[in-house]
């Protein structure tokens, strides 16, 4: 396994693409950084984190997706990945609250930031941004934060999550390759956060309306179930879940 340590750096995203851009990168290469200072991520929020505390990580992910109409199954190894990694080391009551947070219970302790782009040769190559809570004990003014410590009350090993959650995504990557990608979606739905439990949403427009949620569809938007029984499709900026 391929592993680049870093200190301190703005993003290991933004790192890890001008790396591909300039050379040559083995596929599934990691990019690990004790401190970010700029981290990202969905739809441009930060992310921060104590120094030396959690894992921070990018890696490298090509000749996995063979159009772009497959971009969501990526998301759905991946977050799947850290769920069953999470299994490994007792984290109780795991969700993936869509499209890419997992959570313990209601408090979040991972988030997904997957970056895709086109090749010349119409090769999609992915960098898959991870940012997980592990040994941080407080978050201030992030009352629906958590970490491994915090709900295990214990310390872990990050290096020892590192190459479990490489190990994991490469081996459920691998069932992409082998077009079983419908055993990754039966099993990602499994864990989605609220499936089918009546909750409050909230619009781009700031309108809110009970529903009920359906299903991930394959191009990774929520489809929803109101309260007039008729179904709606939402994406990534359309829709909040208020919880």
């Amino acid at each position: 396994m391929n592993i680049i340590k870093l200190d301190a750096i703005d993003s290991t995203n933004d790192f890890l693409k001008e790396l591909s851009k300039n050379q040559v990168v083995e596929n599934f290469t990691a990019v690990v950084a004790e401190n970010q200072t700029n981290g990202k991520g969905q739809m441009g929020a930060t992310w921060k984190s104590e120094t030396g505390k959690n894992l921070i990580m990018s890696l490298l992910v090509s000749d996995i997706l063979s159009n772009v109409d497959e971009i969501f199954h990526l998301n759905v190894a991946v977050s799947l990945s850290v769920v069953q990694v999470l299994e490994e080391f007792k984290l109780p009551k795991l969700t993936i609250k869509w499209p890419n947070d997992i959570l313990s219970d209601t408090n979040k302790i991972c988030g997904i930031l997957i970056e895709n782009s086109i090749k010349s040769d119409s090769k999609i190559e992915s960098v898959v941004g991870i940012g997980l809570n592990v040994n941080q004990k407080k978050f201030e003014n992030l009352p629906k934060a958590s970490s491994l410590f915090v709900v295990m009350q214990k310390e872990f090993n990050l290096d020892t999550i590192l190459n479990r959650i490489v190990f994991q995504i490469k081996k459920n990557c691998s069932l992409i390759l082998s077009n079983q990608e419908e055993k990754l979606w039966k099993e990602f739905h499994k864990y989605i956060f609220k499936l089918n439990v009546p909750m409050p949403f909230e619009d781009a427009d700031k309108n809110r309306f009970m529903g009920i949620i359906q299903l991930v569809t394959k191009d990774g938007k929520l489809q929803v179930v109101l309260e007039d029984d008729s179904v709606k499709t939402f994406g990534i900026k359309e829709i909040q879940m208020l919880y």
